[in-house]
Formats: C-alpha cells, structure tokens, sequence
C-alpha cells in the first residue's frame, strides 16, 4: 500500500510539475491540428488554464476527433448509394417546374440540396402515421412486430431494463423460433446499464445484438461524442420508424418524477422504408462487421433502382404527393462520418424558405451562430417563429443554455413557450403548412456536428398540418415566455444562463 501512495504521488507530482507544458501542448494540438469552430477553441483553452486537471480530464473525455477517420464508412455501399442520387438528380432538374403550384418550387433547391450533400433519394410513394405518445407508439409496434414474417430490425439510442424490454424479449423471442432474424443494436453509451446477462439471453435466443462504439473499460464509457442518437425500426422492408422516443418506461409515461412524456415518431410505409433500412445497414455493418448489403432480400429493390430516371415518371409522382394521395419524403442522415452538417444545412434551408410561419419544438435549443441568424431574420422579417422547449431540465447545463438563447428570439420577435405536462423531447420543424422535418435530431451543436442522427423531411401539407396541430394543441398545456418575463428572471437564474452558455460549444 505503501508503495502505491508513493507511486500516485509521484505521478501527481509530475503532472503539476509538467503542467504548464501539457496544456501547451494541448492547445498546439486544438488551435492548429484539430478544424474546430473558433468558439469552441477559446472554450477549451479557457478550460485548460483555468482549471486545468479538469480541464485536461475533460478534453481527453469529450474532445476525441475521429471526424477524418475511415471507421464508419463502408465505400461500395457509398458509391452505389450516390450513383442512385446521381440517377434521381439528373432526373430531377425541372420536374418541379411542372407542379401545380409555384410554392413548391421553392423547395426544389432543398430537395436537389439533399441529393446532393448526403444522398438522400426522393421517395414519393409513402403513407405516414405520427405518434405522440410512448404507449400508442410502442402498442403498434408490438402490432407490427407480431406480424412480421421475415425479419425485425431494431435501433434505439437508449435501451433500458425495464417493463417496456422486458414486454418486448418474449415476443422477439417468439419471433426467432418462427424463423424471423432479429437484430438489435444499441449505442454503448445508452445501453451502458443494461446488464450483460440480458444481451447474453438475447443471443442465446437467436436474436443478433450488435453495439455501437463500445465502452473502452467494461461500463466506463469515455468516449461521450460521437454516440448514434439514432431510433429506427425496419420490419420486413414494409413499415418502418423513426423518431425520438428510445425504450425505458420515461417514455411510455411511467416514471413519476418526469411525469409524462411528449415526443413524436413517425412510422412509414413505402420507399422510405428502404432509406431507413440502408441507415440502419451502414450502421449494423460498422458495428457486427456483417455486410447486409450482400443480401437484396432487405432492400427489396436494389438502392440503385429506388431512383426513378424518366423526368416525366418524376413529375407524375410529384403531382400524385400534391393531391394527397401519396407523400413525397427524403431521410436524411448526419453525423460526424460526414463532410457536411446535412441536417443542419436542411434545417437552415427551411427556414429561409418560410413565408409564413415556422413551428419548432426540441428538448435542447442551442443553435449555432447561422442558426439562430436565420431564426432571428425570419422573426425580424415578419415570419411567425414560435419555439416550444420543456419546462424542466433533464441536463442543467443545457437547460439554462437553452433558456439564455430563448432571449435572443424573444428579441428579435419570436415567440416562445416552455411545456408545462411534463417532459417536451418532440424534434420537430414545420413551416407553412407545406414541408416539415421530424426525427432524431436535436436543434443543438451536439446533434449539428457530434452525434449521429436521421431526419424525414416530408414535402406534403397534410402531413405537415398533422404536425402544427399537434403543435398548437400542446400550446394549451404551455407557458408563454414574453419579453416582459423573460426580463424579471432573477440574478440567480442570470447566472446560470450565461455559465451555461459560455459552455454551449461543448454541450
């Protein structure tokens, strides 16, 4: 024992004596070796020199960079995926100049915009559903899982150990014995408090459990960037969801201190369930090493065949979405595998397309500088910006740096509103009764640049007005935020506002 008190203090007093140069080192490497916006740099040298075991404690957790690396990509599938892209945008350029109207015109530049930065194939043959309740989402997916007949997958950022699994493995299990293939994948940093008993039951069932960027040590997760924040269900290449409820009894409502939980999930039938299935593929193959893309049985058409190449096949089908029978939907993904920010960028796309109104709802609002310049603009230009975010913090730090950020709209003319009934997590973006983005993603640096998340932009107005009004009903259980509120918040709550926010780059 002896011994070792020796050895830690010998250790500790070689960093205290080494200190100096380790942060010099440490910010050689981020001002001039790492790409990182200018806030975040100064955020970072201020955490280093200010408190710097902390400070370099928390770099090594929070600042690994593996942005340029290799590791997520899977290169023939990328290239098969931007042939198809290629195929729809040739065919794209003018079809929309045939609709009906000149409003959805306008959005031509964000759906050739999508092609292009991220491969996001234009699908004009779907149906959607929104949920906005844990309980009827995950009634119809059971529903939808019992009938399954060929396969089941499954991907949740969080899966937890509680009665909403544990109802859950027992049908999955049912599933396997009648010869359906089962795939589970999970992030290690969600699923980091499910015991591994429970993956090992899992596996011995027959059903395939994959994890996503492991722990390092056993639970210790110190990789807290870059997590897959992605929640999606492919079953049998027929129906398919996203959105952001993850599994554990907060979101079907049950836990008493949360209360209840307001989220949205959307669930397609159509072609974007094959975009789905692709996301869900590239991710499963990084994760197990198994390439699903050998096997066309989970693609049902190949990706290159999801195009359709004839520009007049293409205005057709646009017609068809504008008079409401089907719905015209891109899935979009982002992540830190990417050069470009595509959900961001489709989010900045929308709200410098609204004329009208934009409708937001996020758990965290910590937009960047072109973000929240966009927003500000469409306020001071007349637009109708409304921002709802919840009433309670689930992260403080975020929470109050969310809350300072809420002044920056107030002042420019929006108007925003905190969630009373419970916990808001719903990520939804509508603008004008015409178009609507909804998914995974947060409207926060974390889910711009860190984490890895999908979006449906759906170019339709009756799903987009199924949205706002599921918007506007949950302004009856919110409380307005006004200028005049805003400004008789006290010291302390100052405070905590401007701390927080001066640590939003690494939120």
């Amino acid at each position: 024992m002896g011994v070792i008190l020796e050895n830690g203090a010998a250790v500790w007093g070689w960093l205290m004596e080494h200190l100096l140069y380790i942060n010099l080192i440490l910010s050689v490497v981020i001002v001039f070796f790492q790409r990182r916006d200018p806030k975040a740099v100064w955020t970072w040298l201020l955490a280093l020199y200010f408190v710097p075991i902390f400070g370099f404690l928390l770099y090594l957790v929070l600042c690994q960079d593996y942005r340029k690396s290799k590791m997520f990509r899977v290169k023939e599938v990328e290239d098969r995926l931007w042939y198809s892209a290629r195929i729809q945008e040739e065919a794209l350029q003018g079809a929309v100049e045939q609709l009906p109207e000149s409003r959805w015109r306008d959005y031509e530049a964000l759906v050739l915009y999508n092609l292009e930065t991220s491969g996001a194939v234009l699908t004009m043959d779907n149906t959607v559903d929104i949920f906005t309740d844990g309980r009827e989402k995950f009634r119809d997916l059971m529903e939808e899982m019992e009938r399954a007949s060929q396969y089941i997958h499954i991907q949740y950022y969080i899966i937890k150990n509680d009665e909403l699994f544990q109802a859950m493995i027992p049908l999955l299990k049912r599933k396997v014995k009648e010869g359906v293939e089962v795939r589970l994948l999970y992030d290690g940093m969600g699923g980091r408090f499910m015991p591994e008993r429970v993956w090992r039951e899992l596996r011995e069932a027959g059903i395939r459990v994959g994890e996503f960027f492991p722990a390092l040590l056993g639970r210790l997760q110190l990789r807290v960037n870059y997590r897959n924040h992605r929640k999606i269900v492919v079953i049998d290449g027929k129906v398919g969801y996203v959105g952001g409820f993850n599994i554990g009894r907060e979101y079907i409502s049950q836990d008493t201190k949360i209360g209840y939980w307001r989220d949205t999930h959307l669930k397609f039938r159509g072609s974007a369930v094959y975009s789905l299935q692709i996301r869900f593929a590239l991710d499963w193959n990084y994760a197990v090493k198994e390439n699903l893309f050998k096997d066309g049985r989970y693609f049902g058409l190949a990706p290159a065949d999801m195009a359709v190449p004839e520009a007049d096949k293409i205005t057709e089908a646009m017609k068809t979405a504008y008079y409401g029978r089907k719905v015209m939907v891109q899935i979009i993904a982002s992540g830190p595998d990417a050069s470009n920010r595509q959900i961001r960028n489709n989010y900045m796309q929308l709200i410098y397309h609204a004329r009208r109104h934009i409708y937001i709802q996020t758990p965290y609002f910590i937009p960047d500088d072109a973000v929240l310049s966009a927003l500000k603009f469409a306020a001071e230009s007349g637009v109708d910006v409304r921002l709802m975010i919840p009433c309670k913090p689930d992260h403080p730090f975020v929470y109050w740096a969310t809350y300072s950020y809420v002044g920056d709209l107030l002042a420019a003319g929006a108007r925003c509103y905190t969630y009373e009934n419970g916990f808001l997590h719903a990520k939804d973006v509508m603008v004008d009764g015409l178009v609507s983005c909804c998914g995974t993603a947060n409207m926060d640096i974390r889910s711009f640049e860190l984490n890895f998340e999908v979006n449906a932009t759906i170019y339709d107005e009756d799903v987009t007005r199924r949205l706002e009004q599921a918007f506007l009903e949950d302004l009856r259980r919110c409380r307005e935020v006004t200028r005049e509120s805003y400004a008789q918040r006290g010291l302390w709550i100052r405070v905590k506002e401007q701390c927080s926010r001066l640590l939003s780059p690494l939120l």
